[in-house]
């Protein structure tokens, strides 16, 4: 876990906004604009086809399960194949399932197309953030990971209250297709990113054992399983959870969470590049219990809104540091392979989250949903403290590495 500090002139003299930067966000913020307005929408399209939370879980866990299985290959591909192909590919695969989505008659073929859309997006996703990790600056990978996430952190701000105003104004088959559409734009601005550049920074090409994940981004990975087990139960339930306890205002839940995200992801990022991820893990994880102990009390809105400043800020404190954490020691011609095991437990964690809390909500109600997942991240805690100390003691061993 000894990551390399920089020194103060070292994160400032190198730039973080070049060109291919400042496009990998933008395609990534029109990407996840119409990932985003999916979350909450799905869930009521479902619904309207005739499901129960069962179901709801259902369709929304296969999704992140089949991103996940088809994340190593992305990992692989990206190394072997490059950047490019891997991510137009997965572009591509997310807008032509997304924009059928309104066309399903049924909620096995919606179901099916929710396959089809994790496998986009699992490709799309792996290869966005290796292309981000490639371009920016090692010194300043934590700040720069934080901007880039800051993308996906506005798409989050506008896309699930669009999605929700949406439902009310156009119909499914619409709003489907105006998600895809900004799939496309997302499309378009990554065809403009210079990848030969990008490639030209990592190591040649080599012959790769077949794996499923990089040893080295493990620790950082378990963790976000555990914490995005929480997500998987928020974006899924809580729209049906606040209209059944007569809450209102889910639309500005989701807002004020991402202003906060972003907030907090403007100095998380400068902090783990400056010193390590001991400052921010923690008090990230437990902002981020608070708030899910605050959502299964929700009394009221301003609960609701609280809990959505305590998530925005722990989340955002979180993410970015583990992301940085899980490439920071893999080899050059690893870091796809990396990005590809920390997106793929990020998968697993929403996916878990997801099925699992369908099954709890069906059977003893949504605020066990809640509670369920302030004990997932009390275990990441646990997890975090026990590699801290396995680190200790492998540096006990090895004073050298110290």
């Amino acid at each position: 876990m000894g990551k390399q500090l920089f020194t103060e002139e070292q994160v400032v003299k190198e730039k973080i906004w070049t060109r291919d930067f400042i496009l990998i966000c933008v395609a990534n913020f029109f990407i996840f604009l119409g990932f985003q307005m999916t979350l909450p929408t799905i869930p009521l399209f479902v619904e309207h086809l005739g499901g129960n939370d069962q179901l709801i879980g259902l369709v929304v866990g296969i999704f992140t399960f089949s991103a996940l299985l088809l994340r190593p290959l992305a990992g692989h591909a990206l190394e072997s194949k490059g950047r490019r192909i891997v991510y137009m590919s997965g572009l591509a695969i997310f807008v032509v399932s997304v924009g059928t989505f309104g066309f399903a008659t049924s909620i096995i073929f919606l179901f099916f197309l929710r396959v089809i859309q994790g496998v986009g997006w699992g490709f799309s996703t792996t290869a966005s953030g290796t292309v981000a990790t490639d371009v920016i600056p090692a010194s300043r990978r934590g700040e720069g990971l934080g901007y880039y996430g800051l993308s996906g952190s506005l798409a989050l701000a506008l896309g699930p209250a669009l999605g929700l105003v949406l439902t009310g104004f156009v119909s499914y088959e619409v709003l489907f297709l105006l998600c895809a559409l900004l799939g496309l734009l997302a499309f378009l601005l990554a065809g403009k990113i210079n990848y030969k550049a990008v490639e030209n920074r990592n190591v040649p090409k080599q012959k790769y054992k077949w794996d499923v994940y990089e040893k080295s981004a493990l620790p950082p990975s378990i963790l976000l399983l555990f914490i995005t087990v929480t997500f998987g139960g928020i974006s899924t339930f809580l729209p049906l959870y606040s209209a059944q306890e007569g809450v209102a205002g889910i639309e500005l839940y989701f807002l004020i969470y991402a202003v906060f995200l972003m907030v907090s992801r403007t100095f998380a990022g400068k902090l783990y590049d400056k010193k390590g991820h001991k400052v921010v893990f923690i008090p990230g994880a437990v902002l981020i219990l608070l708030a899910m102990l605050l959502l299964a009390w929700m009394a009221n809105s301003m609960i609701l809104f609280l809990a959505a400043i305590f998530y925005g800020l722990g989340f955002g404190l979180v993410q970015p540091a583990l992301q940085a954490w899980s490439v920071a020691k893999a080899a050059p011609n690893r870091k796809g392979m990396a990005n590809a095991t920390f997106f793929s437990f990020f998968d697993l964690g929403i996916g878990i989250g997801a099925i699992t809390f369908g099954q709890i909500g069906y059977a003893w109600g949504y605020v066990s949903i809640y509670v369920t997942s302030a004990f997932s991240v009390l275990i990441a805690i646990m997890f975090y403290l026990f590699f801290l100390w396995k680190e200790q003691q492998k540096n006990l061993k090895n004073p050298r590495q110290l």
